[in-house]
């Protein structure tokens, strides 16, 4: 059954590795791996290979599982042989842009959104670009 829906799937993942050289791979997507000189890069680029995973699998007339629960991924065989090898669990969102902007009347408390303008002009970013590069790094867990 395919997953193409407005609410974000989060997958658990499997990272491995060591400082310069991490790995990501994400069990319930099948052949999905991702690397990074750190976990946060690793972690980021998942979200990358994770969207091209599932737009591949449905260009070619498959679909996107539904992820399993981070309990039922923990016994895993493969997994819990990973676990015990050091690699360690997380959760990624599946990000899939629809290229459609659309926008948002959103409340934040005064003090918040000058720390949001702040830090978006630090970075010379707009305020929507902000907003929207947390959202990214908040799907990779890297927040």
């Amino acid at each position: 059954m395919s997953q193409r829906t407005d609410a974000p799937l989060r997958y658990v993942v499997l990272i491995d590795g060591t400082a310069g050289a991490y790995g990501v791979v994400a069990p319930d997507l099948p052949g999905c791996t991702a690397m990074g000189d750190t976990i946060d890069e690793a972690l980021t680029a998942a979200v990358e290979a994770m969207r091209d995973w599932a737009d591949v699998a449905e260009a070619t007339g498959g679909t996107v599982p539904a992820p399993r629960p981070a309990e039922a991924v923990r016994t895993d065989p493969d997994v819990v042989e990973a676990l015990a090898d050091g690699a360690m669990l997380a959760s990624v969102a599946l990000l899939r842009p629809s290229g459609r902007p659309t926008k948002a009347n959103l409340s934040l408390d005064a003090g918040v959104l000058a720390v949001l303008d702040a830090e978006a002009r630090r970075n010379g970013l707009t305020r929507s670009a902000m907003v929207e590069a947390m959202t990214k790094r908040l799907a990779a867990g890297t927040l």
